[in-house]
């Protein structure tokens, strides 16, 4: 039978409490206490007649009883909610005994909120009752509130070792990690409590992290690697602890043990590649040049995927310069520099690598080196000498070989003729128009203009005949006039007189920054334009310059005029510690709002200057001598500066300023391009389901990025791929599941694209990627990888692969064209492509122009 709850009987309950006020009334309080009591049994949650009850146990001295019944009273209040009577009874029973634990700790949680001293104090006096009674797990669940309320290095303590001697090891290490963070956060020693934190549990890969790095900062590598290794080897280990793994591989001179791991890092994060670079340079160092040389070749390899592989051979030769001399790193620098046309440079490593192979005694492979080197060019001051190093080293008739090539070459040389006249004229020719090539490019159009006058001096009608002075002319927007159909007089003269031209083509106007800086411009362009948000762009800023004008200090801000900076960022030379974030601000504030009313500032010595007063201290402290101070600005709105520091008292040349001042500008129009890149991404043009930009924003974004790729003269690729039959698919799965699919591809092709690549949701089943800096040749193996990833997406509800079929074309890049029609006559012509690609199945189409000179005409 179920059990039957028996009801109070009200009735007997009103009699009790009846006969009980009688009691009192004749003083019987001892005979009203028994009925109240016996109510209590009958309707035990009757909390008025519980207060009564204990009242009168007070009043007869029956303190146990009255204990008893307030202890009750007090939980059954609390279970009420009723916080306010709690509170009350609570303060009674503490004045008749030491309340419970139990009762002390559910009392300082009531309070918490209106009075943490009382609550912690409560709690303390709880913990330390629960210790005595050796209850642990009370104790640990009380000083968790403690710690809740005051996390104090000594509470934490307390934690960390009570959890230790319960054998909970991640509570101790999270508890002894927390102290280290404290006392780090206060400048502190933390590394005892990373230790601390390890010993209690080694398994936690964020404690090891931790500890690692604290022993990487002490000097401690072995332990550090140690610590971090078997983390790392069992796999999924995150991007912080593989990279604290690999600093601690290469502190301890281990570069071949840390090249997989740094060689992950940067294919997750391509951004990384400077300490890819840094890894070749210290195993040249370290003698490990056959593995530098094949860790080259890998990078070569995967910034020629990119199609950054210019900018690579550009690096090479920076470490290679920095670096030890080593014979495999400068035969694969020569490969480097005669694959890409690159003579002089080719002609260079090839000359030290001679002296290099001579001093090893290695004569064979110096007279090699010395042959090809006399290949490119005979003429080569030091080849005669260089050939007396062979002679009698070397096998005769190789000898004569090498000999014969670099005297026929002498001989032609000291007899002067009409050939040499023209040799000169070339050589001179050719300068001027790679000075003026560099100037259009970076829109110094008034020097170029120079140039190109200078050309039309020495050379009358050359364009006629020269194909890339044609397009230079055209590049420019000038059209060469001569007075008559003849060159005058003085123009012939000057055609034929080159040893007053050559000097002319060497120096240029005295005003003219060098050409060798000019194209460091080209490569720290492409660079910053490169990244996809304003914090690189300072970055890659401040490392290029920083490293090539061999700076100090070198910061690059965001800053309005009064306002403290929105974004720095710093460079430092080896050896050199970066300032903090308030030095940095405060010297920013005040160089910036001083080079404003002055221009730009070239200080040769900071003490001697009263306006810096204010920062003398801070640039004493950072050791500053001479400053460089570029604004940077926005047509008339200030946006940022450049500063560059030395150690040391240095000027800055006219010429250094000009290539500056350009590269100053290129950082803004990179920051420009950034924000207009995340203004898209946080406006709503993005599809938030795939991750793909709406067709609404296809026409501005394209137009922007031909703009660009116009500036930057370099290609751009348009490529349409359309998933199976819109029709067939709607009819056969529906609209919704088509979206399903859709979102599936676009989430896949939005995580295998570059960052600064932009993909469309172009209609119901085709996409549209705009690829920058991509050939035609170069979307061909980006659509066989897109290809391969979208293989395992399957159709909804049908569950076979999806088809597709993909359109190319590589816009029609000209000076002289419109951008407007560039963007039509790519669009029209890639939607073209695509409808060939859709008369086969996974079939693509690459469309040239009919005529790439009209194309857009």
């Amino acid at each position: 039978m179920p059990d039957i709850v028996k009801r109070p009987d009200r009735a007997e309950i009103d009699r009790r409490v009846e006969r009980a006020e009688k009691y009192l009334q004749k003083g019987k309080t001892a005979d009203a206490l028994t009925e109240f009591l016996a109510v209590l049994v009958e309707d035990p949650e009757n909390d008025s007649v519980r207060q009564m009850a204990a009242d009168l146990c007070l009043s007869l001295n029956r303190t146990a009883d009255a204990v008893k019944l307030l202890g009750q009273l007090f939980e059954r209040q609390l279970d009420n909610g009723d916080v306010s009577r709690a509170t009350l009874t609570y303060k009674r029973l503490a004045r008749l005994v030491n309340p419970s634990s139990a009762h002390k700790v559910r009392f300082a949680h009531l309070i918490e909120q209106a009075n943490k001293k009382l609550a912690l104090e409560t709690y303390e006096s709880a913990f330390t009752e629960l210790t005595k009674q050796g209850n642990k797990t009370e104790a640990y669940s009380a000083l968790n509130r403690i710690i809740a309320l005051d996390p104090s290095d000594a509470n934490l303590l307390r934690l960390g070792e009570l959890s230790s001697q319960m054998g909970n090891n991640k509570a101790a290490a999270a508890a002894f990690g927390r102290i280290a963070e404290i006392r780090a956060a206060q400048g502190g020693n933390a590394s005892e409590w990373y230790e601390r934190a390890y010993t209690e549990d080694a398994s936690d890969p964020q404690v090891a992290l931790s500890y690692g790095k604290s022993l990487l900062a002490e000097g401690q590598v072995g332990a550090a690697i140690f610590v971090l290794e078997p983390l790392v080897h069992a796999g999924n280990a995150s991007l912080d602890l593989r990279d604290a793994y690999a600093s601690a591989l290469l502190s301890a001179g281990r570069p071949v043990d840390a090249e997989p791991v740094v060689w992950e890092l940067f294919e997750q994060r391509p951004v990384r590649i400077q300490q890819v670079l840094d890894l070749i340079g210290q195993m040249i160092d370290s003698e490990f040049d056959s593995d530098a040389v094949a860790l080259a070749r890998k990078l070569e390899q995967f910034q020629r995927r990119r199609g950054e592989r210019r900018t690579f051979v550009g690096q090479m030769q920076e470490i290679a310069a920095k670096h030890r001399a080593s014979p495999e790193v400068l035969e694969f620098l020569s490969e480097l520099f005669n694959s890409s046309n690159k003579e002089v440079d080719y002609s260079q490593t090839l000359l030290k690598l001679f002296d290099l192979y001579c001093s090893m005694g290695n004569f064979l492979k110096a007279a090699e080196c010395l042959d090809r080197a006399a290949e490119v060019d005979p003429y080569e001051n030091g080849h005669q000498k260089r050939l007396e190093l062979l002679k009698g080293n070397i096998d005769e008739n190789r000898f004569q070989v090498i000999s014969s090539r670099i005297s026929s070459a002498t001989k032609a040389d000291q007899q002067p003729s009409k050939h040499e006249e023209a040799t000169l004229g070339t050589a001179a020719l050719q300068d001027l128009m790679l000075q003026a090539e560099i100037l259009v490019q970076y829109g110094m159009r008034t020097k170029a203009i120079e140039r190109l006058q200078r050309i039309q001096e020495l050379f009358p009608r050359e364009e006629e005949r020269n194909e890339d002075l044609q397009r230079l002319y055209l590049a420019a927007g000038v059209t060469p006039s001569y007075p008559g159909s003849l060159s005058s007089p003085a123009t012939a003269k000057a055609s034929a007189a080159p040893p007053q031209a050559s000097p002319v083509a060497m120096t240029g106007s005295n005003d003219a920054a060098d050409i060798s800086s000019l194209t460091r411009v080209a490569d720290i362009t492409r660079k910053l334009y490169k990244q996809s948000n304003a914090n690189n762009v300072l970055t890659t800023a401040v490392n290029e310059i920083g490293g090539h004008w061999k700076a100090t200090r070198c910061i690059a801000a965001m800053r309005k005029p009064g306002l403290p900076p929105t974004a720095a960022q710093e460079y430092c030379a080896d050896g050199v510690r970066p300032a903090d974030p308030a030095s940095i601000a405060k010297l920013l504030s005040t160089l910036h709002d001083l080079a404003l009313n002055r221009g730009v500032l070239s200080i040769a010595d900071a003490s001697s200057i009263p306006e810096l007063q204010p920062i003398h201290q801070l640039t004493g402290d950072l050791a500053i001598t001479s400053l460089l101070v570029l604004p940077l600005s926005d047509g008339s709105d200030q946006v940022g500066v450049l500063l560059l520091m030395q150690s040391s008292m240095r000027t800055w040349n006219s010429n250094e300023i000009v290539v500056l001042k350009t590269i100053g500008e290129q950082i803004t129009i990179a920051l420009n391009n950034a924000g207009l890149r995340r203004l898209v991404k946080n406006l709503s043009v993005t599809d938030e389901s795939s991750g793909l930009l709406n067709r609404a924003s296809y026409l501005d974004l394209l137009q922007a990025e031909v703009k660009r790729a116009l500036q930057q003269a370099t290609p751009l690729t348009l490529l349409l791929m359309q998933f199976g039959k819109t029709s067939h698919l709607l009819k056969e799965i529906g609209e919704e599941q088509v979206d399903v699919l859709m979102q599936q591809i676009g989430k896949l092709i939005s995580a295998n694209i570059r960052q600064n690549d932009l993909a469309f949701r172009y209609d119901t089943s085709t996409v549209a990627i705009v690829l920058g800096e991509t050939s035609e040749k170069e979307a061909l193996l980006a659509v066989e990888k897109l290809r391969k990833v979208l293989a395992e997406v399957r159709v909804p509800v049908k569950d076979v692969p999806v088809a597709f079929a993909a359109g190319i074309a590589q816009g029609v890049m000209r000076q002289q064209y419109d951008p407007v029609d560039i963007v039509i006559e790519i669009i029209n012509r890639v939607e073209q492509a695509l409808e060939a690609a859709l008369t086969g199945t996974n079939k693509v189409t690459a469309l040239a122009p009919a005529f790439a000179s009209a194309a857009v005409a």
